[in-house]
């Protein structure tokens, strides 16, 4: 029996997806009915969350570590192609009509996917904190410039409440209600950077920054860009597509969605990267704006910098939201998204307080991607693998195809232990170095060992006879073919 609080259920006739009311579904499945939009509206939700201030960051850390401008252009260019990344996990949704660690169930089995489910939650919840905490150093800044000293505790914690609040109106509304903000918001974004952009291009010396662009410089940068943009989002991607109807073009929704984020991040770091060298001593991104940003423009630009954090946090909190359900959390989402926003809005206000916000979101960025990187190698082998989901069989707690024994799915688990056992060995951040980062000049493969050693291990347990008899139990057969 499927437990509709957690999951999500709505009385027959009600229209639960609609602008402006609380979205009651949780990670159950949609109904046909109920399947609604065009994959064009993936680009607008994607292009507004990505459309954030962070990317500006990414930009200028690319810098920091040591890159001349045009390498980590370079570097920029090729790491944003991750968001393909986006367009291949938004696939599942349409045909499922469910979320993407529902999803993910099919790969791990049901306890399996719990622990998944756990890192996936702590990874968003990170990402929420992080834009938080920017969204106060903005308000600070705000504060300052009308003559108001705000770094104080008291003043600090006011601004993140108020924060805090605004924040949380929009996840707590639903999917409806975010595809129209975030469509919006989208509209206001595009000029507004344009005009950004025009403003501090000429102030920026991009010909004084002559860094030693090695190639183990350029993977640890690489890293950095891929962690922060496309693949921190494909771990959410169907929690959005899932609404469209099975019958929608494939081929729309990938472009559409792979597009929406790459554009936005993609132009936001580049200009992070020319910011980088005009600001070369500054522990965080809002504090090193005056340097760059006319006086009469820089209140504006913070004032559209905390729209665009509110913008990509509220996909995080929706999809933390829902990430609780599929761990198991007997809650409904609204309570998941409510429980969500006080943990990060605790983290974000010890992240305020400190003097090292650049150096912490380097190292949040790379120690995600150990178990980040094989979860997503993995979820995609097994969908090129499977073809086709029992939805049912993904929403149904108490058993199903997928539980597998004891609720584990061995070769997964297997895939993503070996997955990010590699990626460690060759991750470089500031809090761990892999002894083969150590041995080849300090450099960062984290990525794509984790990728593909993950994927090829899961490709060869689930498809080579006499590794498929060794991790699948009787059961699992059965279920196979029933």
């Amino acid at each position: 029996m499927i437990d509709s609080t957690s999951q999500g259920s709505v009385s027959d006739g009600e229209l639960d997806d609609r602008v402006g009311r609380i979205e009651q579904r949780g990670i159950g499945l949609i109904p046909l009915e109920e399947r609604h939009g065009r994959p064009v509206d993936l680009f607008w939700t994607w292009l507004a969350a990505n459309a954030a201030v962070g990317y500006v960051v990414v930009g200028a850390l690319v810098v920091y570590l040591g890159l001349s401008f045009v390498t980590a252009v370079i570097a920029i260019i090729i790491g944003n192609l991750a968001f393909f990344c986006v367009g291949v996990t938004s696939l599942q949704g349409p045909e499922v009509g469910t979320t993407t660690f529902t999803i993910s169930r099919a790969s791990f089995g049901q306890n399996g996917n719990r622990g998944l489910s756990f890192f996936n939650w702590m990874t968003l919840v990170g990402f929420e904190a992080t834009s938080l905490a920017l969204i106060v150093l903005a308000g600070r800044l705000i504060l300052k410039e009308a003559g108001i000293d705000a770094t104080g505790t008291g003043l600090t914690l006011v601004i993140l409440l108020v924060a805090l609040l605004v924040q949380v109106l929009v996840p707590l509304l639903g999917h409806a209600t975010i595809l129209v903000v975030q469509r919006y918001l989208g509209y206001l974004f595009i000029p507004m950077y344009i005009i950004m952009a025009i403003l501090i291009i000429p102030k920026t010396h991009v010909g004084s920054i002559h860094g030693g662009g090695g190639i183990a410089t350029i993977s640890v940068a690489f890293a950095i860009i891929v962690s922060g943009g496309g693949l921190s989002w494909a771990n959410a991607a169907s929690d959005y597509s899932r609404y469209l109807s099975p019958s929608t073009s494939r081929t729309g929704i990938f472009w559409w969605s792979s597009l929406g984020g790459m554009v936005a991040a993609l132009t936001l770091e580049l200009l992070g990267a020319a910011v980088a060298s005009v600001t070369k001593n500054v522990t965080d991104p809002i504090s090193g704006l005056p340097h760059v940003l006319p006086t009469g423009f820089l209140v504006p630009f913070l004032i559209l910098a905390i729209l665009t954090l509110w913008s990509g946090n509220t996909l995080d909190l929706y999809s933390s939201g829902v990430t609780l359900q599929a761990l198991g959390i007997p809650l409904k989402r609204t309570y998941c998204v409510l429980i969500d926003l006080v943990v990060a809005g605790t983290l974000a206000a010890i992240t305020v307080f400190s003097s090292k916000f650049n150096t912490y979101f380097g190292d949040f960025l790379g120690l995600i991607i150990l178990w980040l990187a094989p979860w997503f190698a993995i979820y995609v082998v097994d969908w090129l693998l499977r073809r086709t989901y029992d939805a049912e069989a993904l929403v149904n707690p108490s058993g199903g195809r997928y539980y597998r024994r004891n609720g584990v799915h061995v070769p997964g688990i297997i895939a993503l232990l070996l997955g990010g056992i590699a990626s460690g060995l060759w991750l470089n951040t500031t809090l761990f170095e892999g002894p083969l980062s150590s041995r080849i000049g300090h450099s960062d493969m984290s990525v794509f060992m984790g990728i593909v050693v993950a994927g090829l291990v899961y490709w060869a347990l689930e498809s080579i006879p006499v590794l498929h008899r060794l991790t699948h139990s009787r059961a699992d057969a059965q279920a196979a073919t029933s």
